[in-house]
C-alpha cells in the first residue's frame, strides 16, 4: 500500500539520534536548547517551546493565553479535533466559523460576525500547508482584545507575503508528527511574540515551575529552590527527539522543494478532469504543502476513496468537521453550521505527499484517480 505521508529518515538522522544516546543527557537537556533556537530562527526570531506533540503545542498555548470558562476561541470546522478540544478542555466555549469553499481556510467575514466581548482567541488552521489570512484576522482581534493563534500543524517552513510561519500570528503551534513537514517523532512547539506569554508557556510546559529567584515567594530556601505558582504539565521534549528534529530541519528547504513539485505535477494532470477540481491557492502565500486536498465531486469521494484503497493507493479524508464529532454534537452543535465546510468535506481525498514519493509512484497516482474517475 502506498502510503498518503511518511517521514523520511536519512542516515544523518540516525546518527543524530545515535549521538544523543551516547551524551550524558536522554531527555530535556542541551540539544533541546539548539532545537529551540533554531526553530526560532525560522519562524522570525520569536522565542519557541518544544513540546510532546501538535495537541501539546495547543493545550500550551491556550493556557499561556490566559483561556478560561467564560471565554470565546473562534476556530475552524476544518482540522483536527485538537484545534477546538485543548481549548475546551480549559473551560471555553468554542464557536465554529466557515471556511472559503476555495482554498479550506477559515473565511475572515465569517469570524467578524461572531466577534463578541468574550472572544479571547481567534485560532486559525494553515489547512494543507498554506497559511489563513492572519493580515485580516489580526485587526479583528484586535478590536476586541484577543489575540491571533495560527495552527501550522501542516504549513511549517512556508510564508505568506515574505513573513515565515511563526511570525504571522500572536501565538503559533507546530507539529513534527512523522508525517509532518519535519519529525521529532512525536513533537511539537509553540512560538510566542509576546516574551511574557512565552514565559508563561516554557513554565505550563515545564511543571509549573519558575527558577527566577526575583519571583520566589519563598526567600530564604536554599540554591536547589524552586517552586510552582500556577498549575502545569510535563510536555517536554527529549535531547533524543530534538536530535533528530535538528538534523530533519537542515533538510527542511529539500523537503520543501520536492513536495512543491509534487503539488505542481498533481495540478498539471488534474486541472480540468471532468469530476475533479484542484487545491485554489491563495495570493500572496508561499505554501509548505503538507496534504494534496483534490476535490472529487459529484457525490463519487466515497467511492473513489475506496477504489484507491483497494487499487493499494493510501488515499485519507482531512477532515470530518470537528463539531460532528459526537464530543461536540452532544453539546448541542447542529449539522449545518457551517455549509462550506460540510461541502467540502464531503469532496476532500488527500492523495499521498511526501518527500520520498518516487516520480513512478506520482505517476501511478495520477494515472489510476483518472481512470477511476472516468469509470
Amino acid at each position: 500500500m502506498l502510503p498518503y505521508g511518511r517521514q523520511s529518515i536519512s542516515e544523518a538522522d540516525i546518527e543524530a539520534v545515535t549521538a544523543v544516546l551516547r551524551s550524558d543527557w536522554l531527555t530535556t537537556g542541551p540539544t533541546v536548547t539548539a532545537f529551540e533556537q533554531a526553530v526560532s530562527e525560522l519562524a522570525g526570531g520569536h522565542r519557541a517551546v518544544s513540546c510532546t506533540s501538535g495537541t501539546a503545542a495547543l493545550h500550551i498555548a491556550y493556557a499561556a493565553l490566559g483561556v478560561g470558562p467564560g471565554d470565546e476561541v473562534i476556530t475552524t470546522p476544518m482540522t483536527f479535533v485538537a484545534t477546538a478540544s485543548c481549548a475546551a478542555l480549559l473551560g471555553a466555549r468554542i464557536t465554529f466559523a466557515d471556511i472559503d469553499y476555495n482554498t479550506g481556510l477559515i473565511d475572515p467575514a465569517a469570524v467578524e460576525a461572531l466577534l463578541s466581548d468574550r472572544s479571547r482567541v481567534i485560532s486559525a488552521v494553515d489547512y494543507a500547508g498554506q497559511s489563513a489570512d492572519y493580515d485580516a484576522l489580526q485587526p479583528l482581534a484586535d478590536r476586541v482584545g484577543a489575540k491571533t493563534l495560527a495552527d501550522a500543524a501542516h504549513s511549517v517552513g512556508g510564508y505568506a507575503n515574505d513573513r515565515p510561519v511563526g511570525d504571522l500570528a500572536d501565538v503559533t503551534t507546530m507539529s513534527f508528527f512523522p508525517t509532518k513537514n519535519l519529525t521529532t517523532g512525536e513533537g511539537g512547539a509553540v512560538v510566542c511574540k509576546d516574551p511574557a506569554t512565552a514565559q508563561r508557556a516554557h513554565e505550563f510546559h515545564f511543571i509549573g515551575l519558575v527558577r527566577d529567584p526575583e519571583r520566589f515567594e519563598l526567600k530564604d530556601e536554599g540554591p536547589w529552590h524552586q517552586e510552582v505558582h500556577e498549575y502545569g504539565v510535563n510536555y517536554r521534549l527529549t535531547d533524543l527527539g530534538a536530535a533528530l528534529g535538528l538534523s530533519q530541519l537542515r533538510r527542511l528547504a529539500e523537503f520543501k522543494a520536492r513536495r512543491t513539485a509534487i503539488t505542481a505535477r498533481y495540478n498539471e494532470a488534474f486541472a480540468g478532469v471532468d469530476g475533479l477540481r484542484t487545491p485554489v491557492q491563495r495570493a500572496g502565500v508561499d505554501p509548505m504543502w503538507h496534504l494534496y486536498p483534490i476535490r472529487v465531486l459529484d457525490g463519487r469521494r466515497r467511492e473513489i476513496f475506496e477504489r484507491m484503497r483497494a487499487a493499494g493507493i493510501g488515499v485519507q479524508v482531512n477532515y470530518l468537521p470537528v463539531y460532528w464529532h459526537p464530543v461536540f454534537a452532544h453539546q448541542g452543535y447542529q449539522r449545518g453550521l457551517c455549509p462550506n465546510a460540510e461541502r467540502y468535506y464531503a469532496e476532500e481525498l488527500s492523495l499521498p505527499l511526501y518527500p520520498g514519493l518516487t516520480d513512478s509512484d506520482v505517476n501511478r497516482v495520477i494515472e489510476t484517480l483518472i481512470e477511476l474517475v472516468g469509470q
